[in-house]
């Protein structure tokens, strides 16, 4: 190791990426790639780094599972003078930050070969890099209590189910997309300009919340039989229901739902640019958006990715649920975030 590399672990101890950057002194061509913890990266090692390895079998790809995109932000910010991550996966809102910050590549359909093949909505004003895939709101149940598939998120407003919700708030992302949704729902305009029918319907919602913010996770409360319904992301909610023996449900209610968009994302001045390049491009491409959507549910953001029939209707990749999807700037979000979470401090949360 080199005194500048030993000088860097020195001074990023404090940052809980910064050790396992330091790459092996014997690999010839390696790229480091930071991403989410859990069954994503189990899924995402399976599918789109193991079909990577594959066609570049000359390139070793380092998974580094991280607990959220403002971990990665730190390590960047940390390691701006010598950065030792190559690919780094981030929420949109986060991303737009490290974007101004300086710390990654900025790329368009023009400079990524593979971004004409992608949706418009793949590539984010004032966000470096693209959306890596979609995945969107969805409202989750349990079979044994609600016997039928929701059609409709006013069902959490049913008195049928009066006490039996359990619900996250903000600032988590969850809380703040579902106020997006309730907004639209309940007849609200432009969500820039106000959020008012959202958090009126959801102060009303309130006396027939059972628990808020629930613990472990809005999934394992309903696993454990804690309540009926609640809210979630459609490829997590999907992926544990597969799993659950009936126990959990995941729906996509008529009215539509909100996208939430990870990036993907070349890390200015990385140790290795260009095969961190041929990563983040093979990511992209139909082959390893095939492979993923079909193991996690995500909506590919491919538009040549032929996904499986099954495998489509647990996303919101059909035609009819894309139409319903709302148009929502999380950059813009990110701005209105700490909004959003006082007005359900002062209108909601006094309710509880």
């Amino acid at each position: 190791m080199t005194n500048s590399r030993r000088l860097l672990l020195s001074a990023t101890l404090s940052v809980p990426l910064s050790a396992p950057f330091i790459r092996p002194a014997r690999a010839a061509r390696t790229i480091s790639f930071a991403g989410p913890a859990g069954d994503f990266q189990t899924h995402y090692e399976a599918s789109v780094i193991e079909g990577f390895r594959r066609a570049f079998p000359d390139i070793v790809v380092y998974y580094f599972p991280v607990t959220n995109s403002f971990q990665t932000l730190g390590a960047l910010r940390t390691q701006r003078a010598l950065p030792q991550m190559d690919v780094a996966m981030m929420d949109a809102a986060v991303a737009k930050i490290a974007t101004d910050e300086g710390l990654l590549e900025r790329l368009t359909p023009d400079t990524l070969p593979i971004g004409r093949e992608l949706l418009p909505q793949a590539f984010i004003p004032g966000v470096a890099g693209p959306a890596a895939m979609l995945d969107n709101l969805v409202l989750l149940y349990a079979p044994d209590k609600v016997r039928s598939e929701p059609t409709s998120w006013k069902l959490l407003w049913d008195n049928a189910h009066a006490r039996q919700v359990a619900m996250p708030t903000p600032p988590d992302a969850l809380g703040i997309a579902f106020t997006l949704v309730a907004n639209k729902v309940f007849g609200g305009g432009d969500y820039r300009e106000s959020l008012n029918a959202g958090l009126t319907a959801i102060g009303e919602l309130s006396s027939r919340v059972q628990t808020w913010d629930p613990k472990p996770d809005p999934y394992g409360f309903i696993l454990d039989g804690g309540a009926a319904l609640s809210i979630g992301w459609n490829s997590r909610g999907q992926s544990l229901a597969l799993r659950s023996f009936g126990r959990l449900a995941a729906a996509i209610p008529d009215e539509g739902s909100v996208f939430q968009i990870n990036t993907i994302n070349l890390v200015r001045g990385g140790p290795e640019t260009d095969a961190g390049r041929l990563f983040l491009s093979y990511a992209l491409s139909a082959e390893a958006q095939k492979a993923f959507t079909e193991r996690m549910f995500h909506t590919p953001v491919n538009t040549r990715a032929q996904i499986a029939p099954n495998a489509l209707a647990r996303t919101a990749a059909t035609p009819g649920r894309m139409a319903k999807m709302m148009d929502v700037n999380w950059s813009e979000i990110a701005k209105l975030r700490e909004s959003i979470t006082e007005q359900w401090r002062r209108r909601i949360a006094r309710l509880r």
